[in-house]
């Protein structure tokens, strides 16, 4: 659809400018009345070429969105749409504004004393502004990626030029990473004055994760460690190894030193009345709470089984 709509918007555009110049530079319109007390082939003329302008402007904005983003992924996409829009906008405005006065330098200063007039009016817009240029250029997060920003916690769905709109996870109706179903709205700015966590933005998709469970000190920890390990492996094993290595490799460009860990592992704390056993493993951000869940189900139902090894704190729930 946009490659028939860009060709005839460009279509229309050098018919209109065809048209403009005639009616401007020839005597075509020499004995048509004034148009609002100015001369009908000058106001006939630039009206048409202001329509010339818009119509190359906005069927090379198509037309080149249609070119750059054909194989890209929506994340880049949607990038190359922002700042498309952004240069054929400024473009666009300048190039109309040009054809209605034919004064380009006069048109340049008054623009400058203008842009300098709106930066102190303007503050916070501008500032915004320029932070989307850090998010483009920087990239600490992009359509699809699930991130906090200050005190809004959700999946980016979409990068413009002056806020972030997110698809809200947790917030006040829902915890445990569950989405609301509200759309939060978060001004550029804010990414510059505040911090931002990025779930999976580390170059891999992937995030670590843990299920706690609380166990007396009469439990058999080595036997429960490896019911843990098991049930672990046998439910995201498979993925797990798959993000292993993509973590790995981008644990790689980086000057940090870890030690990762080629499947679950389990670590011990202990408390005053119980041991703390989590199990670690590595999972997508976005199955995360539904993986936990389901280990947790399925650690429990282990533990039951064995009552003779396992044990629960007396005074705990299970």
């Amino acid at each position: 659809m946009r490659r028939p709509l860009g060709l005839a918007s460009l279509a229309v555009g050098l018919l209109a400018g065809i048209a403009g110049t005639i009616a401007g530079t020839t005597d075509a319109l020499a004995n048509w009345p004034p148009i609002g007390g100015y001369p009908a082939p000058v106001v006939v003329g630039r009206s048409l070429l202001v329509v010339a302008v818009a119509g190359l402007v906005y069927g090379s904005y198509l037309l080149a969105v249609r070119v750059l983003t054909r194989s890209a992924s929506k994340r880049r996409a949607h990038n190359v749409r922002n700042l498309l829009r952004l240069a054929f906008g400024v473009v666009g405005t300048v190039a109309t504004l040009a054809v209605a006065t034919e004064n380009w330098l006069g048109l340049l200063f008054s623009l400058g004393v203008i842009g300098f007039a709106i930066t102190f009016a303007l503050q916070q817009p501008l500032l915004s502004l320029i932070a989307w240029v850090y998010i483009a250029v920087k990239q600490p997060f992009g359509v699809g990626d699930r991130v906090r920003i200050d005190d809004a916690k959700g999946d980016v769905i979409g990068v413009d030029f002056l806020v972030t709109t997110l698809w809200e996870i947790n917030g006040e109706l829902v915890t445990t990473n569950q989405p609301s179903g509200r759309v939060v709205t978060v001004p550029n700015s804010v990414v510059l004055s505040s911090n931002v966590v990025n779930f999976g933005g580390g170059g891999s998709p992937y995030v670590w994760n843990e299920v706690a469970v609380q166990v007396a000190y009469e439990t058999d920890l080595e036997f429960a460690r490896s019911v843990m390990i098991e049930e672990a492996t046998d439910l995201v094993g498979r993925e797990m190894a798959d993000g292993i290595a993509a973590y790995r490799e981008a644990l790689a460009e980086t000057p940090v030193e870890l030690e990762v860990h080629d499947g679950p592992s389990v670590n011990v704390r202990q408390e005053e009345s119980w041991v703390e056993l989590r199990v670690r493993y590595l999972t997508h951000p976005r199955r995360g709470q539904r993986v936990k869940n389901r280990l947790y189900e399925r650690i429990l139902e282990r533990f039951n089984d064995n009552p003779d090894r396992v044990a629960f704190p007396v005074s705990r729930n299970r």
